[in-house]
């Protein structure tokens, strides 16, 4: 059993994607959680409705696999490799974290040096105070 959990753009909410394969049949069922499920709501959900919602499905599909031959060690390495650098239906979300953090750290930078720029006119300001006031002898 498989759950897979993802940001649907169409219709803007977290779903989660049940797939049970028993030999060659294979059965799926969509859960909408709605907005970001915690990951309490999530365990929930595995423990109570999970398997009540893949015994309700009927619809099953009929799944042929080919009969694998052995294969070679360094190819199987090579394909789990790929595998593992493919993306997965939730790296979205942590890529739209990375994109906040990314505007947050370009605002926080802004900040400071506007901040650096208005230390430094001051500083300049008082100096050209004290100028004047040893000019004009006070």
């Amino acid at each position: 059993m498989k759950l897979t959990v993802y940001f649907d753009d169409q219709c803007q909410f977290w779903v989660g994607v049940v797939e049970e394969q028993s030999e060659s049949k294979l059965k799926a069922a969509k859960k909408i959680f709605g907005s970001e499920p915690k990951d309490q709501e999530i365990l929930d959900f595995i423990q109570y409705q999970m398997l009540e919602l893949i015994e309700q499905t009927d619809a099953m599909v009929y799944v042929t696999t080919k009969r694998s031959k052995k294969q070679n060690p360094k190819r199987l390495a090579r394909q789990a490799a790929k595998e593992m650098k493919q993306r997965g239906v939730t790296t979205f979300a942590q890529e739209a974290i990375k994109l906040t953090m990314k505007e947050r750290k370009k605002e926080r930078i802004q900040s400071r040096k506007q901040q650096k720029q208005e230390l430094a006119e001051r500083k300049r300001q008082l100096k050209i105070e004290k100028r004047k006031a040893k000019h004009r002898g006070r």
